[in-house]
């Protein structure tokens, strides 16, 4: 009798070892993740790899944009003629886009970081002034007015990516 108190005291205790949560260790960052995370946090090398990203989709958008393209006398040239004309399309359109998209990433990370670094906080109010900057200096060869449109249409953008993406609780 007293083996089957035991055995069933021994259950008992394994159940609530069970039960209890486990307790993770933390573990320490290294010093290569430490430096890893100083050359992010440095505005200027943020800003770089958005342009470079940005320029890499906006490389891919006009090639696509440009393969949409038809040519106005399609019925009176050739198919050779043709290619030649919609590949020349699709490099116009892609280095056009290239530059846009490179020069809003820029921009844009650029003004967020600078804007949270300034500020020492990390909410949305970043990324609508950074909204605002890109849409702004993207905008201004328009003139004032087109700026002020780009500025907030931009911002507005901008905001609802985020709002969508959901970064920020």
């Amino acid at each position: 009798m007293s083996d089957l108190a035991t055995e069933s005291n021994d259950a008992h205790s394994s159940s609530q070892e069970a039960k209890k949560p486990q307790i993770e260790t933390i573990r320490m960052p290294t010093v290569e993740e430490i430096r890893g995370q100083d050359i992010w946090n440095n505005c200027a090398v943020r800003s770089v790899v958005s342009g470079v990203m940005g320029g890499g989709l906006g490389l891919f958008m006009g090639m696509f944009l440009g393969a949409l393209d038809n040519p106005i006398m399609q019925e009176e040239m050739t198919t050779r003629q043709q290619i030649v004309y919609q590949a020349k399309q699709m490099g116009r359109r892609s280095w056009s886009s290239c530059k846009t998209f490179a020069v809003m990433g820029l921009v844009f990370s650029a003004a967020e970081c600078t804007v949270e670094k300034v500020r020492a906080k990390h909410d949305i109010t970043n990324t609508a002034v950074a909204g605002c900057v890109t849409g702004g200096a993207l905008s201004a060869r328009g003139g004032p007015k087109a700026a002020c449109m780009g500025c907030a249409g931009f911002a507005t953008f901008s905001v609802l990516i985020e709002k969508f993406l959901d970064r920020y609780h």
